[in-house]
């Protein structure tokens, strides 16, 4: 597609474009008496405005049932997670049975590692990718402690190659290869925080089975922003946060995926009263019998009023679809990046867009390096009403997210960018 970098060619982007009515369902903050440009949906979702009906909805019914609530009122929050089965496998490629909501991303990872790290003295490495999300890489080391092993030993990491800001993945494969059968689990993130990367999930999943070793996504980044087919690819199990694309509010529950072909079998978890046998809950009986699905893997009550918001955009989503999301997605991050290089070209930036140039390579993210300009653009795009998120040691993250970003917003920002750099 041809691109100009003018407020008509904008607009006229945003007249055809069919998302463009879904940016009123939104709040944004203000500066200034203005909406802000918000380009940091990939650290936190804007909140939709259906948001707080159902945050209220539950709290009216705790005001006027209160214990009652958990089996009467509009949505009983004895059975209020199953609401998501649906939705929310059709957004990841899954079946009803293999996802549900519980804890939070990192809480779910280790909880997923209890059934899917089983080392042994053979088969004893994880593999994951370089400087992955420090919350990952914790939790990684730890459960290789926990286990007896020490992680200059048990921690494979896939490196980039030199000068390179992405990782190939020819390599990711072949070092999986090179593992072998000494790889008990492969954890990647599906989409790499920092460059803004995506995985070729599917056939790393592949290579990792070949060698005999589970494979799980931490899909933090990935959820709500790229096509799924957990199911479809055999991927074994995986988790993400909430509050990014998928816009439920700052820590809200996260969604995890368990592959069916696992739901009868007897891998090791950690038990509770909520992934008990749900029609036989209330009998406390004191031997665990899991529900078979997602579910056996929950282990307390879930909290309501924060998967409430959530609820509130897994329906949005819904009623949207991915297929429609993604196109705009794409053209929209084009777009964004067009204007990235002719604000370079006409003041001559000092900065490089390091997430890959190949479409089924990035998605609703553009990680912008900035060569010796240090955090100053970025705290005078912060008091122009643009909101970016910085990571050390030298990158913007521009999100623009297709369910409330316009290519107005893009245009604009091309122009508080070029008077940034020009008045710095």
């Amino acid at each position: 597609m041809n691109f100009t970098n003018s407020l008509d060619f904008a607009l006229q982007m945003d007249a055809q474009d069919p998302l463009a009515k879904h940016k009123s369902e939104f709040i944004f903050p203000k500066m200034n008496d203005k909406p802000v440009i918000y380009f940091t949906g990939n650290s936190l979702g804007l909140q939709p405005k259906t948001a707080k009906t159902y945050v209220d909805e539950i709290m009216d019914n705790w005001a006027t049932l209160a214990v009652e609530g958990h089996f009467h009122g509009s949505k009983p929050w004895w059975d209020y997670q199953e609401r998501f089965a649906e939705p929310l496998s059709a957004l990841v490629g899954a079946k009803p049975t293999e996802v549900t909501v519980m804890n939070t991303l990192s809480v779910n990872l280790n909880l997923l590692m209890v059934s899917f790290y089983r080392p042994t003295s053979k088969r004893y490495k994880i593999i994951c990718e370089e400087k992955a999300f420090p919350s990952d890489q914790y939790l990684i080391q730890n459960q290789i402690k926990h286990h007896g092993f020490d992680p200059k030993d048990a921690l494979v990491e896939v490196k980039r190659r030199e000068g390179e800001h992405n990782f190939r993945m020819e390599d990711i494969v072949a070092k999986i290869h090179e593992v072998g059968a000494e790889a008990a689990l492969v954890l990647i993130g599906g989409i790499n925080y920092y460059t803004g990367q995506v995985m070729d999930m599917e056939n790393i999943t592949k290579a990792g089975h070949a060698v005999g070793a589970y494979v799980g996504w931490d899909l933090a980044h990935a959820a709500g922003n790229v096509a799924l087919e957990l199911n479809k690819w055999g991927v074994d199990f995986a988790s993400w946060c909430s509050y990014k694309y998928m816009n439920a509010g700052p820590g809200s529950v996260s969604g995890i995926f368990v592959h069916e072909k696992h739901h009868h079998s007897n891998l090791p978890r950690f038990a509770g009263w909520w992934g008990h046998n749900k029609e036989r809950r209330f009998l406390m009986e004191p031997t665990f019998d899991p529900v078979h699905g997602a579910e056996g893997w929950q282990i307390s009550n879930l909290p309501v009023l924060s998967l409430a918001p959530y609820l509130a955009s897994v329906h949005q989503f819904a009623s949207i679809g991915m297929d429609v999301l993604i196109e705009k997605r794409d053209k929209i991050t084009a777009y964004l990046d067009f204007i990235l290089q002719e604000v370079a070209r006409e003041v001559g930036g000092n900065f490089e867009v390091i997430t890959p140039t190949d479409p089924q390579e990035r998605a609703s993210q553009l990680s912008v390096l900035l060569h010796g300009e240090g955090k100053t653009l970025f705290h005078q795009l912060m008091a122009a009403g643009v909101v970016v998120d910085w990571r050390e040691p030298n990158v913007i993250r521009l999100a623009p997210v297709p369910l409330y970003t316009s290519y107005e917003d893009v245009y604009a920002f091309g122009v508080i960018l070029k008077s940034c750099i020009q008045h710095k």
